[in-house]
């Protein structure tokens, strides 16, 4: 088991990262909200979670051992694999996730693309006693709503992507993100500001 990877940022792409390990460029996967912290060139530091399969060995990396934790969490449902638990967490906080689960919040679940009114209330009964409650108060993120633009920005930079691009898919996801209810999630502007420049090219 491989708890985590430390090192260099080699590369990063829409869904994962390169972290040089002692030599060794290890990819692993990223939910958006993950990768918009980190910086190519900058050191990280990714708990991880290695998803073992007859064809493929994937690790999925995450911003610190509660993630981690939530992932591996969401799979002792049925029919939760490792992508659809990445998808909810790229959608999602593990706190965000917590209080739906808690709250049997049916909506907040069927926001996450690959899960129907019906997969939402089989999540919400078998995961009920196994995700605990929240860990952070609700306000936790307020900070983040004055500064997603500069977060998003230099995500995105950090893909690759030039100034100008950039500035003008910070511009494209601003109504979204002004008109989100609480706390804007940087890694769902990142999705929508990707898809905007995906356009673009």
């Amino acid at each position: 088991m491989i708890a985590f990877v430390s090192g260099p940022v080699a590369a990063l792409a829409p869904d994962s990262a390169v972290v040089e390990v002692g030599g060794i460029g290890i990819a692993v996967q990223c939910t958006p909200n993950t990768l918009s912290g980190l910086r190519q060139g900058h050191p990280a530091r990714l708990a991880t979670s290695l998803v073992v399969r007859e064809d493929s060995l994937t690790l999925y990396g995450f911003a610190d051992d509660d993630e981690r934790q939530v992932f591996e969490l969401l799979q002792t449902a049925s029919g939760v694999g490792p992508r659809l638990a990445q998808s909810m967490l790229a959608v999602h906080t593990p706190d965000g996730l917590r209080r739906a689960v808690a709250t049997g919040d049916e909506k907040a679940l069927t926001a996450v693309p690959g899960i129907g009114k019906k997969g939402a209330q089989k999540l919400l009964l078998e995961l009920k006693d196994r995700l605990g409650e929240p860990v952070g108060a609700p306000a936790a993120g307020t900070a983040v709503s004055a500064g997603w633009r500069d977060q998003l920005h230099a995500a995105l930079i950090g893909l690759g992507y030039a100034t100008r691009e950039a500035d003008e898919a910070v511009a494209a996801v601003a109504p979204q993100a002004e008109g989100a209810e609480g706390t804007p999630q940087v890694g769902q502007l990142l999705r929508a500001a990707l898809q905007t420049l995906n356009r673009a090219r």
